[in-house]
């Protein structure tokens, strides 16, 4: 008789590749879920600024005044109060979420906002400066905080240096303080109208600004966020940190150019409505939260524009009778939202 055969026991493979797409797919649905989510909101927040409030109008009545109909009292309350608040908070809230986004996903610093690093209190102080030295306004003033917030960007990554997101933040919020003490000094020396003047300005708000100066941060918007889509294309590898992008072949020069898009998004926003302040700050967060702890620049501006949205109609009608600044209710939601995200780090600090 001949000796059996042996046979190697046959194992089941279970397929890879099928878990691996599960895998991928799934925040891709997230992400998109969430981007859908925040449109809807965002376009929810829109018509709730527009139609709603102390003076309600139709959603038919909104749309033929916008076509140009003139409704008594209605074309006038719609088209110079409403409305350009609006579209006015809508940019704005764009621009700073946008640029929050890009700075904490960059420099890989839940901190690092332009509120924090001294991006936006270089617009302010530029700002001030216009308006109290030399007593411009308008659109020179603009054109002062755009640049005073390039010029101390420039100055806070040169002391920095190229250690990384942790020094540029304490470097950063160091020259906010120099500049807070500037903005102080200029108010000590001026007269007291001049001052309540800048202060509205100061505090940040969507009220009473023309439409030229909206038309003007559409421009700049329709410029600078499509280049940071095109050139966020590597910010996946740019997280890695500086020494790993260059071996993938990404130079420093890229991180240098997004910071620098990132600067001019917060000062058009500073200088169309003022440094309303945490709105960028807040924006990354609660986008990264909504993600699943991933980065995503869009749901940042998404969620800007939603918080400036409902903070603008929380200042109109919150008080009866005054109208406050938007700053003030950004303030004072994200002076705790700092409080809480600091808090929650110490405890995750300690519990690793």
């Amino acid at each position: 008789m001949s000796a059996p055969t042996l046979r190697a026991p046959v194992r089941e493979h279970t397929p890879v590749r099928p878990h691996l797409r599960a895998a991928t797919r799934r925040p891709r649905r997230r992400r998109q879920r969430v981007i859908g989510g925040l449109v809807a909101a965002l376009v929810a927040a829109f018509a709730v600024r527009v139609l709603l409030g102390d003076y309600t109008v139709t959603a038919p009545d909104f749309v033929r005044i916008v076509l140009g109909e003139q409704i008594p009292v209605a074309t006038f309350i719609v088209m110079e109060s409403k409305l350009p608040r609006a579209v006015l908070a809508l940019l704005v809230g764009l621009a700073l979420g946008s640029a929050g986004s890009l700075f904490q996903t960059l420099l890989r610093n839940p901190l690092a906002s332009p509120d924090v690093i001294g991006v936006s209190m270089g617009a302010s102080a530029a700002g001030v400066f216009a308006l109290l030295v030399i007593g411009l306004r308008d659109g020179a003033v603009s054109v002062f905080a755009v640049v005073g917030a390039v010029v101390v960007s420039v100055v806070v990554r040169w002391v920095a240096g190229t250690t990384g997101g942790y020094r540029l933040v304490l470097v950063g919020v160091g020259m906010a303080a120099a500049m807070v003490s500037v903005v102080q000094y200029l108010f000590a020396r001026s007269a007291t109208y001049d001052v309540q003047l800048a202060l509205r300005w100061l505090v940040g708000s969507v009220n009473n600004v023309p439409w030229a100066t909206i038309g003007a941060l559409a421009a700049a918007l329709a410029v600078l966020l499509p280049l940071l889509v095109w050139l966020s294309r590597a910010l996946p590898v740019l997280e890695l940190g500086d020494d790993a992008a260059a071996g993938l072949g990404v130079g420093r020069h890229r991180t240098d150019v997004l910071l620098l898009v990132g600067v001019l998004l917060t000062s058009v926003a500073v200088a169309a409505a003022g440094p309303v302040s945490f709105v960028a700050f807040m924006a990354g967060p609660i986008a990264r939260s909504l993600l699943g702890g991933r980065h995503s620049l869009l749901a940042g501006a998404l969620v800007g524009a939603v918080l400036m949205l409902l903070a603008d109609y929380v200042a109109a009608y919150l008080v009866p009778g005054v109208v406050l600044p938007v700053g003030v209710v950004t303030g004072a939601v994200g002076g705790p939202f700092l409080l809480w995200l600091l808090a929650r780090g110490a405890a995750g600090g300690r519990a690793g």
